[in-house]
């Protein structure tokens, strides 16, 4: 049994690290402790060169119902951060005095996924959702507001309206309107969501390290830079990368019509 106050178990699987939330007594309600782990997790799977994505998830029926208040509340009405300094962010929002990931993030959800479940699982990369998922961001019920990226990834998701539909009423909703806003990228039966996280997290494994870190930095650049800043970062990123034993190892195995061994230099 995880202690009282939880805590995020981590498991390596060949080139992939699988970081659970792990409370489920509480429905994997977040305590200090889980959000410092949850960082040191994050930061493992950016410094260790072996691995190459993550795949975050939860134990129990429900992903998380979001902040154990009664124990982060005096964090927040401080304005203290809940991770350690130059620590991987898990909200990845870029707070300075802490790291952003470079490595890719896959999340499984199911159950309750409220609140810190809805920011965590945007501020990722690719997510699968059960069809028994109940999302909801609800802080203006608690009479406090999204803090962790929820008020900006909704918006850039799913277009101000459908964003304030939710952030402004605290609904429940469930996978098929998450499908619908781009919150999530696909929905499974209840209970398969954790094997298809892996298996595209598997599949981004097999691609070369580099140059999957440059596509997704990219990409992510072009959301909250714009396209001309992303863009303007084409041939010098095309140039590192073809210089790289990666490309010469993606041109010969293309020549010699087999699989692509990548060793991520």
């Amino acid at each position: 049994m995880p202690p009282a106050e939880g805590t995020i178990t981590t498991e390596r699987r060949g080139a992939l690290l699988l970081v659970g939330i792990n409370r489920p007594a509480k429905r994997n309600g977040f305590t200090p402790r889980m959000f410092r782990e949850l960082a040191q997790a994050y930061t493992l799977l950016d410094d260790d060169p072996a691995l190459r994505v993550g795949v975050l998830f939860a134990h129990g029926d429900h992903f998380t119902a979001g902040l154990d208040l009664p124990t982060i509340a005096p964090s927040m009405q401080k304005g203290e951060k809940l991770w350690p300094q130059d620590a991987v962010e898990p909200l990845n929002l870029g707070t300075p005095g802490y790291r952003r990931r470079t490595k890719p993030m896959v999340v499984a959800v199911q159950g309750i996924t409220f609140t810190l479940g809805i920011e965590l699982m945007l501020a990722a990369d690719i997510v699968v959702a059960a069809d028994d998922c109940r999302f909801s961001q609800l802080e203006v019920q608690r009479g406090i507001m999204a803090t962790g990226g929820a008020t900006l990834r909704m918006a850039e998701r799913a277009g101000l309206g459908n964003a304030l539909l939710h952030l402004l009423t605290g609904d429940e909703f469930g996978s098929a309107e998450a499908l619908r806003l781009n919150f999530v990228q696909k929905v499974v039966p209840k209970g398969r969501q954790l094997d298809e996280a892996i298996r595209i997290a598997e599949s981004v494994a097999a691609q070369a390290p580099l140059a999957v870190v440059a596509t997704r930095l990219n990409a992510l650049k072009a959301v909250e830079r714009g396209p001309l800043e992303a863009m303007a970062e084409f041939v010098s990123v095309q140039q590192r990368l073809s210089r790289t034993e990666d490309a010469a190892e993606g041109l010969k195995s293309f020549v010699e019509k087999r699989p692509s061994r990548f060793s991520g230099r």
